[in-house]
């Protein structure tokens, strides 16, 4: 696919947060904000994006996957198109892999070329975070500071379909005081894939704790990734399995949000400050509407 060449860096960018870093790991979308904020870039969070299809499209519930996928372009579409914003940055490989990959194939129909020329319009402007830092804006060092030992897990999605690795890669290098050393197998998927973990449980854990077993071998304190779905799946291995490892969303690091100094799991992490969501906010107020009852 190919990608837009910008004569300037971009000031202005939607933030594409993704399902389950909104509804499950907010803080994850709040380092990827300030991270760009920090850079100079402008972040506009539409409220209007939902999920972007991904699920659907894997169990081949193609006509499902289009309505979202639909929805995704009725939203980040006239953002781009009327110039509000310059690119579109996702804290994830495999969302960012499907709204700039596989809209391309939903959209193959010729009754669909509108579309798909808007997804691919898209496409080119569609960036994971590491990759816009390091490709698009020339960043390598965030100044980020954390005593400890990382190394990084390449997710499938973000090294096989957009071939990202280095700029992550660089980024962790750059981490003042973090020792980075090299993952066994890095290369090796987890074993998540989505709904390959629900439909071959077996095949999946099995995978997983191979990944957990080179992650005790490697001797990090933490691992990062750019996918907060494959982090999950390891995270929950890493628990069971009770290895002294944590899986972490590399924006948290390149932020500063687990302190400068990684906490042996039975300490308690240092606070994050509190970034309200919108999903927080709702809950907030069923609280108080029962609260009042």
């Amino acid at each position: 696919m190919h990608k837009k060449s910008f004569l300037t860096p971009p000031r202005r960018v939607a933030l594409f947060v993704t399902c389950m870093a909104d509804m499950l790991y907010p803080s994850v979308g709040i380092a990827a904000t300030e991270l760009l904020e920090r850079q100079g870039v402008e972040v506009f969070f539409p409220l209007e994006q939902t999920c972007c299809g991904q699920p659907a499209f894997n169990a081949g519930y193609r006509d499902e996957a289009r309505v979202l996928a639909r929805r995704f372009l009725q939203v980040f579409g006239p953002m781009v198109e009327n110039g509000s914003v310059e690119a579109i940055v996702a804290p994830s490989g495999s969302c960012a892999t499907m709204t700039s990959h596989f809209y391309d194939v939903l959209f193959e129909d010729s009754n669909e070329r509108p579309l798909r020329q808007l997804a691919q319009r898209l496409a080119s402007v569609t960036f994971e975070l590491t990759e816009f830092l390091v490709d698009v804006l020339g960043v390598t060092d965030t100044h980020a500071r954390l005593e400890g030992t990382v190394t990084y897990h390449p997710c499938c999605h973000l090294l096989r379909e957009l071939g990202v690795d280095e700029q992550p890669r660089k980024l962790l290098a750059a981490v003042e005081g973090a020792q980075v050393v090299e993952l066994p197998d890095a290369v090796d998927c987890c074993g998540f894939g989505g709904l390959f973990a629900v439909k071959n449980a077996g095949i999946s854990g099995a995978m997983g704790r191979r990944k957990a077993d080179n992650l005790a071998r490697s001797g990090a304190d933490v691992v990062a990734m750019c996918d907060v779905s494959c982090m999950t799946h390891i995270n929950g291995i890493l628990s069971r399995e009770k290895i002294a490892c944590r899986a972490v969303h590399i924006a948290e690091i390149l932020n500063g949000q687990l302190g400068s100094r990684l906490h042996p799991p039975e300490e308690e992490a240092p606070a994050v400050a509190d970034h309200p969501r919108r999903w927080q906010d709702a809950a907030a107020k069923v609280v108080g509407e029962k609260g009042g009852n």
